[in-house]
């Protein structure tokens, strides 16, 4: 079979930091190949300079055999390369059909567009995903999970031959993920080759018939994912063994018995409805249900970013609604946001400036902020992290996901919260610096710290939790200690929105 696409001897840096350094790639029609490595691989980056966002430094684009230029994503589109981005590259302020139909050469502009025309020619393809919503909803106002689909939306309606997809269910539950598995085995059918860039282990050895491992911006291989093993995969990407952490913990099967530090009775906000539950100290609560469910929301009003409208809600006895995130983190609650690029940290900024902006107050005087003690303040936290980056002072938006997430624990642990909500903290992000995050949830909730986990990996929660409550439209429809649940049962009460607890 002849390669349909190839990158070859691409070379990138960033500064002084190389991103790749000669990798090469070759892609086959119809196939789905998928990209591998950890963050910081160049995985993100070679599927950027295939789509046109990004140029190399040096190397060669082949399509068919020839060289080709592509300098723009507009380059791309016309050569029938599409791309959904892990951080997606939607306009907030701009309809969900606006950001469907603009730039796209397959949409018959005029001098006016039509609302009609602009559904007729959305509908379909956000059937194909799964997005039920107003074409007229800005995307700001759809939930992450809802934007990804958008994204994946908008790239099949650009009727690509050729299609990148980094990430692309990094924030989708299961019932959205399994729409995109049937929905990228019918595109290959149609001919169409994928690109697809996954830390998911189990995903990658679903949908991929090769996988291509790069390391530190260079390729290390190209294997038949039918031919090779999950330990084989991991042992070319990180380059030594990575012992795995996939089974419940003996910890996850006995329910810490600690003071209640939060209890929530029939809570309710404008997408929250009469939610009731209590947290422990040391104990790690899950979270879990659909896209939509309300599982961030909880987080935004416990965290006083969504008014609490009904119901109470008590921290360390006292009864309390936070009305700000000021007012929350003085009552001791953290919160991780899902999103950590929109809403969590300031990419432009420092290392160091994103880490101490909670404890900016304990750290200055008299107007000015002790740069000696900030950085003094970070290095235990960036050593218990394993955080890597160049310099404290390098922009956060030069660091790998991964690295980006643990830049943004950094700040909760530095303010040292009771209560921290951690929106799908792994969210994106490669198997070793999961397996940080977790020993890091473990540390917090043997120091007595209340942690509320949501991800929509089930296999996260049963790894993590004591107990899992199930959401479904803003309600509790199931509540389960580890020991009992499983993901057959917690799949089954995100899905029945008839069964209240």
């Amino acid at each position: 079979m002849p390669d349909h696409l190839q990158a070859v001897g691409i070379t990138k840096r960033y500064g002084g930091v190389y991103a790749l350094k000669g990798a090469s790639f070759a892609l086959r029609a119809g196939e789905v190949h998928a990209l591998v490595g950890e963050n910081g691989a160049g995985k993100s980056t070679l599927a950027r300079i295939l789509a046109g966002s990004a140029r190399a430094d040096s190397g060669a684009i082949l399509l068919h055999g020839a060289p080709v230029e592509i300098t723009t994503p507009l380059d791309a589109q016309r050569l029938g390369i599409g791309i959904i981005y892990q951080e997606l590259d939607l306009f907030g302020n701009l309809t969900a059909g606006e950001n469907t139909v603009i730039g796209n050469l397959h949409f018959p502009e005029g001098r006016l567009v039509s609302f009609r025309r602009m559904e007729e020619f959305c509908r379909p393809f956000l059937r194909q995903v799964g997005l039920d919503c107003d074409i007229r909803q800005t995307a700001a106002a759809l939930s992450i999970g809802q934007r990804q689909l958008l994204a994946i939306a908008r790239a099949l309606s650009m009727d690509a031959r050729i299609l990148l997809m980094d990430e692309p269910t990094s924030s989708l539950f299961d019932d959205a993920a399994e729409r995109l598995f049937g929905l990228i085995a019918a595109l290959k059918q149609r001919g169409v080759s994928i690109v697809y860039v996954s830390h998911k282990m189990d995903e990658i050895f679903r949908v991929a018939d090769r996988a291509t491992v790069l390391r530190d911006g260079e390729t290390i291989g190209t294997v038949d994912v039918a031919g090779t093993s999950v330990n084989e995969l991991i042992r070319m990407m990180v380059g030594r063994e990575l012992q795995i952490d996939s089974i419940k913990t003996a910890r996850a099967a006995r329910p810490p018995s600690g003071e209640i530090v939060l209890a929530a009775e029939k809570l309710t906000t404008a997408k929250l409805r009469q939610v009731s539950f209590e947290l422990r100290r040391g104990e790690v609560l899950g979270i879990a249900g659909l896209v939509g469910s309300g599982r961030s929301e909880l987080g935004a009003a416990l965290f006083g970013l969504h008014r609490i409208t009904g119901g109470t809600l008590r921290l360390a006895g006292e009864l309390r609604a936070p009305r700000s995130p000021r007012d929350a983190m003085a009552s001791g609650v953290g919160l991780l946001p899902e999103d950590r690029r929109l809403e969590g940290l300031m990419m432009r900024m420092s290392v160091l400036e994103n880490a101490t902006l909670a404890v900016l107050p304990r750290l200055s005087g008299l107007g000015f902020i002790h740069r000696r003690r900030e950085r003094a303040s970070l290095a235990p936290v960036a050593r218990q992290l394993a955080l890597n980056c160049p310099s404290p002072a390098a922009p956060v938006g030069q660091l790998s996901g991964g690295n980006q997430q643990k830049v943004l624990l950094a700040r909760w642990l530095l303010l040292n919260p009771t209560v921290l909500f951690l929106d799908d903290p792994t969210r994106g992000i490669d198997i070793g610096a999961k397996q940080d995050i977790y020993r890091l949830i473990d540390e917090l909730a043997a120091a007595g710290k209340a942690i509320i986990l949501v991800s929509s990996e089930l296999p996260e929660l049963l790894r993590c939790c004591h107990r899992i409550l199930v959401l479904n439209e803003g309600c509790v429809t199931a509540h389960f200690d580890a020991a009992e649940a499983t993901q057959e049962k917690i799949m089954s009460a995100a899905t029945n929105a008839g069964v209240r607890a």
